[in-house]
This record gives structure tokens, C-alpha cells and sequence, in this order.
């Protein structure tokens, strides 16, 4: 298969299409299936968020995002390859966010909708204003994007690993991986037979006949024994397959996101970290297809997933895209540039003429459960792979932050009622338990970068680096961009909350961090912060962003 075009450059011959290129299609086309299939299910299953909203709303800009940046892709490794003389230029492949997709879903989307039923809206209400939400969150996420495109780099070097990647593995770990096993053993047939799998294939890495792709066997065979279970009349199944309905739906721009501004803002300190992951990943994967022979420019890459993105908000999207790691492995697929532009087609077009929204709906979420928990188990264990193995402790007390959001989740409603929260202030010595844990809860991904950074750079003997890590999060503390005392995680001015027994939480907070600062610059003094680092190994450092 080869529909090649001539050049008029040295008589270069570039394919639209080759024979790799079908390979390729069909690994980037299934990794842009699932995360869409893992916003249905996490919106569908674990909120009950409404599936028409789903997919005739949000799945059209979504997907149209994704169309946008492969076919600029496409443009960029034609001109690429026109540019160089060489044939063998792969495009950088391009998707929709894996972490930041589920985080929204968990972190953004699902807790907007239960809290706006909470406050008495219906829920079609409840559902169109959290698509507001969504689609300002993710205009503000592509503005974010766009302006750090240019200092992308800059960001890289100064922020410490364990920092960056330490946040997005406590996601993880508390609602990425945990989340699901919940799925996995309420169907435990079909989610172990997955989950076997996945194992199987993806974490021990060991190849399957013919080398089958794991994650489409496990897929295709979880939802045959789903249905086939059902046929037998069997517990754990399904009693007859979703009717072949397409959502129809078309990306429009819209400024409908402006409606979801004021709650949007709620949610930046969630929304800009994950921004930030995807363009420190897409400088590394640019460096990535630079070692394999493909020289793209880097802030071409990031401006295009960022423009992507923002495009997509526009047009009704609640996911960010992003290049995806592996354009090295497309390449020794034999994959060119005809499969980007295969998948962007699918993608957009299944987005608006609704086919993908069926196929969502023919997938069991026991199918998908272990998938999530595969992510889950490769972000945790990439964070520890990607920083330096003295960084280890920096990673895991970035895990805490998330904790405490799992567990304030439990909280909300007791800390929503001001009268019993002003007593809890009169009876405990302290703090009281219920309001520091949705304190440390609330802005959790921003607090975990944090704390990453403040104890790496504490462990590299950095201790001024350590003490400004302190110093930023006692200004952001105490107007509550991080530990805010408000169940919704909004941010305030102190000396204006109610009850006024919870101003002490942005002070004490506050305070707390200033003191250690202060004390931390102070021990930058002494002769035993000045000592040599101790002799460590160093984890590998691969180019990385999230599929």
C-alpha cells in the first residue's frame, strides 16, 4: 500500500500512506478510544452523570481537539520530511491525556455534578452547567498551555521531578487504581479475566501469541464473556447488547464556557498542574523523536497540543490532548504520517457522527476497570523510575495530599454544616480532624508538587531552594488556593470566612509555613547542610508524556 507523492525536493519521495501506517492507526486509534471510554464510565458509573451529555456534548470537542492536532501533525512531518529529503520521517502522534482526563473526570466533572444536585438543581441542570465547567476548565487549561509553550523548559529545569510526577502519582494511587478495584470485584468474572491480562501482558511483559495487543484482547474477551454470560442468564452479565444508537453531534464553537467561568476558577489549582505535566512530557517526547532521527521543533509540538486543546474547550471538549510517548515505536512499526491523519479522521468524525459513543457503550466497565489500574500502577512506578532514587521519599510524601482528598471526599458533608464545624472548633484541642483533612485535601495536586519539590531540593542539600518551596505555599494557603477550609475548594480572603472559628486554618497554616521556611534558610547556614550528597544511584529519566 503506497500512494506516494512526489516532491520537488531532490525528487524525495514521501508517502501519505505505507503499509506501517495501518499499524499505527490502530494502536493510536484504541489508546484515543479508551481514555474516552474511561470519561464515560468514571461520569457514567461512579456520578451517574447523564450519558447524552456525555456524548453528544462532550465527546464532539473532545474528539474535534484531537482531530485538529493530528492533522497539524500530519502537516508538520510532511514538511519535515520535504524539508530534509528523508522519506522516513514518522509524525509525532497526538491524543487525549490519560492522568489529566480521569483527574478531571474524578476530580472535576464528577464532584461539580453531585455538588450542584446538592444544591438543588435537576439534574439535566446539574449536568449542562458542569459541562460549562468543564468547557472553561479546559479553555483556561489551553490559555495555561500557551503561554507556558515558550517556558516549558525553563519550568523543567527548576521544578524537581518527584515534584511533578510524585503529584500525579498519588492520583494514582488514591483515586486512579483504588477507584476501580471497587468495579473489578463487583463483576469479578469478567474483571479478573482483564485484570489477568493486562498483568499478564503489560506489567510482567510477557508477549502473547503472535504477539497480540494485550489491551485488545483483554477488551475483546472480557466483553464476550460479559455477554455471554448474560446469554446463560448468569450473575455478572448482560441480558442483551446497548441498541446501535449514534449520538450525533457537532463541535460548535460556542462561548458557553463563560457560563462555567466563576465555578472553573474552583478547580485552576487541580486543572494547571496537570497543564503543566503534559508540556513538561511534550518537550520530552520531542527530545525523544530528535534521538530516533525526526528533529521537530519543540514549540511548534507544544503550541499545537496547546492550541488543540483550547480549540476543543471552544468546541464543547472537557480533555486536553497531548503528544504521545512511543513516536520512536511508530517509527520501527514503519508508520509514517498517514497514521495520524487516519486517526484523527476516526477520532473526530466518531466524536460527531456518534459512533464511538456507541462502542463506550458496548465495553462492561469491569473491562475497563483494570486498564485504569494499569495506568495507575505505570504512573506510581514511573514517578520512582524518572527521579533520582535519592528523590524516593520526595515522591511518596507528595502522595499524601491525595490521600487526604480521598478522604475528604467522605468528609464534605460534615464539613458543609457551619454550626457543627464551629463546635468542633470548641471541643478539640487543635485543629479539628474533619476540617484539616478537606484542608489538605482541597488543591491537592498543586500542595503535592510542593511538598515534592520542597523535599527534593531539601535532600539535595538545597535548603534556600527548600525554604521559597515554603514560602509559596504559605501565600497560597492562606487565601485557599491550597488547603482551603471550604468544602468546595474554593478560594477567599481570611478575615471574611464563616464560621469564624475557621480562620484559623489559613493562619495557622500560614504561619506554620512560614516559621519552617524561615528555619529551613537558617539551617542553610550551618556546616552540615554544606556536606556532600551521599553516594546513590539515579533512576532512568525517560521521555515521558501521559497517553
Amino acid at each position: 500500500m503506497d500512494t506516494s507523492a512526489n516532491t520537488s525536493t531532490g525528487g524525495t519521495k514521501y508517502p501519505w500512506f505505507a503499509v506501517g501506517d495501518i499499524n499505527g492507526f490502530f494502536g493510536l486509534m484504541i489508546d484515543n478510544v479508551t481514555v474516552l471510554a474511561f470519561l464515560a464510565f468514571i461520569l457514567k458509573n461512579i456520578f451517574g452523570f447523564p450519558g447524552d451529555i456525555i456524548y453528544t456534548k462532550m465527546f464532539p470537542g473532545t474528539a474535534f481537539g484531537v482531530l485538529f492536532g493530528d492533522i497539524i501533525y500530519t502537516i508538520m512531518a510532511r514538511r519535515l520530511a520535504l524539508r530534509t529529503n528523508n522519506p522516513n520521517v514518522t509524525a509525532m502522534p497526538l491524543g487525549l491525556d490519560t492522568p489529566s482526563t480521569i483527574g478531571t473526570a474524578f476530580i472535576v466533572l464528577g464532584p461539580c455534578f453531585i455538588g450542584l444536585k446538592q444544591t438543588g438543581m435537576s439534574e439535566m441542570d446539574a449536568a449542562m452547567m458542569t459541562w460549562y465547567v468543564g468547557m472553561a476548565t479546559l479553555v483556561l487549561t489551553g490559555i495555561f498551555k500557551l503561554a507556558f509553550s515558550f517556558v516549558g523548559g525553563w519550568v523543567q529545569k527548576i521544578v524537581p521531578q518527584a515534584g511533578l510526577l510524585g503529584s500525579l502519582a498519588g492520583i494514582g494511587l488514591a483515586l486512579i487504581g483504588f477507584m476501580p478495584l471497587l468495579k473489578i470485584f463487583g463483576m469479578p468474572v469478567v474483571g479478573m479475566i482483564s485484570l489477568g491480562l493486562i498483568l499478564y501482558n503489560l506489567v510482567a511483559k510477557i508477549r502473547l501469541p503472535r504477539n497480540f495487543p494485550g489491551v485488545l484482547l483483554a477488551i475483546g474477551l472480557g466483553t464476550l464473556v460479559y455477554y455471554v454470560m448474560g446469554f446463560l442468564n448468569l450473575p455478572g452479565g448482560a441480558t442483551g447488547l446497548p441498541s446501535p444508537e449514534f449520538h450525533f453531534g457537532l463541535p460548535i464553537p460556542t462561548l458557553d464556557f463563560l457560563k462555567g467561568i466563576q465555578n472553573a476558577m474552583t478547580y485552576l489549582p487541580v486543572a494547571f498542574p496537570f497543564a503543566l505535566l503534559t508540556v513538561v512530557g511534550g518537550i520530552n517526547v520531542t527530545e525523544s523523536a530528535r534521538v530516533a532521527g525526526d528533529n521537530f521543533n519543540t514549540r511548534d509540538i507544544l503550541l499545537t497540543e496547546a492550541v488543540a486543546t483550547l480549540i476543543a474547550g471552544v468546541c464543547g471538549g472537557v480533555a486536553q490532548s497531548t503528544p504521545y510517548i512511543g513516536q520512536p515505536a511508530y517509527k520501527a512499526m514503519g508508520s509514517r504520517a498517514g497514521y495520524t491523519l487516519l486517526t484523527g479522521l476516526f477520532i473526530g468524525l466518531g466524536g460527531i457522527l456518534g459512533y464511538i459513543g456507541f462502542i463506550v457503550e458496548l465495553i462492561p466497565e469491569a473491562v475497563l476497570a483494570p486498564i485504569l489500574m494499569f495506568v495507575a500502577l505505570d504512573i506510581m512506578c514511573q514517578a520512582f523510575e524518572a527521579s533520582p532514587v535519592r528523590h524516593a521519599p520526595a515522591v511518596a510524601f507528595a502522595y499524601f495530599p491525595t490521600v487526604a482528598r480521598l478522604l475528604s471526599i467522605q468528609y464534605a458533608a460534615a464539613a458543609a454544616a457551619p454550626d457543627k464545624i464551629a463546635k468542633l472548633f470548641e471541643t478539640t484541642k487543635g485543629l479539628p480532624d474533619v476540617v484539616v483533612t478537606v484542608a489538605l485535601g482541597n488543591g491537592f495536586i498543586l500542595t503535592a508538587m510542593l511538598w515534592g519539590g520542597f523535599l527534593a531540593a531539601l535532600i539535595d542539600r538545597k535548603l534556600k531552594e527548600s525554604s521559597v518551596y515554603l514560602l509559596i505555599c504559605a501565600g497560597l494557603t492562606f487565601f485557599g488556593i491550597i488547603h482551603s477550609v471550604m468544602p468546595d475548594g474554593n478560594m477567599y480572603l481570611p478575615w471574611l470566612l464563616q464560621p469564624e472559628a475557621c480562620r484559623q486554618i489559613p493562619y495557622q497554616f500560614a504561619v506554620a509555613y512560614l516559621v519552617l521556611a524561615g528555619m529551613m534558610f537558617l539551617l542553610s547556614f550551618t556546616a552540615g547542610s554544606r556536606e556532600p550528597l551521599p553516594e546513590t544511584g539515579h533512576g532512568s529519566v525517560p521521555g515521558h508524556a501521559h497517553g
